[in-house]
């Protein structure tokens, strides 16, 4: 009796330790396919990365709409398995100046696949809310710094190649972004100096370069927009067309409609601007472009999202705010000044002209001064007051031809299932 029971315990040992061992086996299988289903997953966003380095050294941007499968991005060998990717043009390429497209990348390991897909399109600096290369502006051969100061609100994204100058507490709602890894304070910083950065500080980050010239827009004009020379004014309407004064092709306020491209260029002359406009356009001189009076969308989009009407004003010199525009000034538009500056014709004479709201952005190579302020007091003393809204459609649109970065930003991160 003694021998049998010594049996049945002997073989329940064995059951359970059989049973033990198939449990044991069982998670550590579960446990193996759960790391290489993660392997997999870093192994495809290390194909991301390539794809958008790959995409990033290319020389120009890829035409076409069929797939690519760079050889150097097949089968990529790594520690814990591989990866492959495809770079997938946007059919709509061809015939959009912004152009979109989709890495898929699957990674690899041990049989274990995960595929991710990236779609990104071409970045133009008609994302940016407020945009210089140098916080600095050149009186003669004295090199000034222009302050944000108490009262001054940029919203949406900041970048500059330099540093900011901050006096009192001006608000930044968008990410901010310098090159260099300091700020300068008027007053050394708080209690008196204490901007608002809500949306996010960032120092020493890579410099983004500017073009020097607009070449694509040029191009456009001449090829399905309007291209003039010399001296010339326009005057936008709100019924979708425009009166343009130009000596050399002998028209004096001619009423014409927009170019079917969005795309006009001046050569030769500088361009003067004002009124409502009904649609999308990109003015651009080699010269100067100079803002008369009150530039507006016919539809609002601060209070219409969807609103059609977008303005590009660009010049290779300078975008120059005249000395008769009115008190309270608004201008609806992306500006970009690629020679020097966005200023203000005598910017340094009293009396104080009120609020300079501009709605979309301000790009410029150096910083441009829009007014003065007393240092010790903080009392605005000529010029406006800056309020610089961001109009959040530039994140993912932008006016006809603007000048691109060189570089790409993300739409859409997902898994393929």
């Amino acid at each position: 009796m003694f021998l049998i029971i010594v049996y049945g315990a002997v073989v329940v040992l064995i059951i359970l330790g059989a049973s033990l061992a198939v449990k044991i086996v069982s998670q550590k299988r579960l446990l193996d396919i759960h790391r290489y289903n993660l392997e997999a997953l870093y192994l495809a966003e290390a194909g991301l990365d390539r794809g958008l380095v790959w995409l990033r050294d290319q020389a120009s941007y890829p035409s076409g709409v069929n797939p690519i499968l760079p050889s150097e991005l097949q089968d990529v060998e790594m520690e814990t398995g591989s990866f492959s990717v495809t770079i997938d043009p946007y059919d709509s390429n061809p015939s959009v100046y912004l152009k979109r497209y989709r890495i898929i990348s699957t990674g690899v390991s041990y049989g274990i696949q995960r595929t991710l897909s990236l779609d990104i399109m071409i970045d133009t600096f008609a994302r940016y809310a407020y945009f210089t290369n140098d916080e600095h502006f050149w009186i003669g051969w004295w090199k000034v710094p222009v302050w944000f100061k108490g009262g001054d609100h940029i919203q949406g994204p900041l970048h500059t190649n330099s540093h900011l100058h901050i006096s009192e507490d001006p608000i930044f709602d968008g990410m901010v972004r310098t090159a260099d890894n300091y700020i300068v304070y008027y007053h050394g910083g708080p209690p008196q100096d204490n901007p608002q950065f809500n949306g996010g500080l960032e120092l020493g980050v890579d410099p983004i370069y500017l073009p020097s010239q607009l070449t694509t827009l040029k191009n456009a004009a001449s090829s399905g927009g309007l291209y003039l020379t010399g001296d010339t004014t326009i005057v936008l309407k709100n019924d979708g067309t425009m009166e343009v004064t130009n000596a050399a092709k002998g028209w004096n306020n001619q009423v014409v409609p927009l170019p079917s491209n969005g795309a006009i260029f001046i050569s030769g002359g500088n361009v003067y601007v004002e009124g409502t406009l009904k649609g999308r356009l990109s003015i651009g001189t080699d010269r100067d472009l100079v803002i008369k009076n009150n530039i507006l969308y016919r539809d609002d989009p601060e209070d219409n999202p969807s609103s059609q009407d977008m303005l590009g004003l660009i010049a290779e010199g300078d975008v120059v705010v005249s000395k008769d525009a009115p008190y309270d000034l608004e201008i609806d538009a992306s500006i970009m000044a690629l020679g020097d500056s966005f200023i203000v014709e005598e910017w340094w004479k009293g009396p104080p002209k009120g609020t300079l709201k501009v709605l979309g952005g301000i790009i410029q190579k150096e910083r441009g001064p829009v007014g003065t302020f007393n240092g010790a007091t903080g009392e605005k003393l000529s010029g406006y007051t800056k309020d610089y809204v961001y109009d959040g459609r530039l994140r993912e649109q932008n006016p006809p031809y603007y000048p691109a970065t060189g570089d790409y930003i993300v739409v859409l991160w997902r898994e393929n299932i």
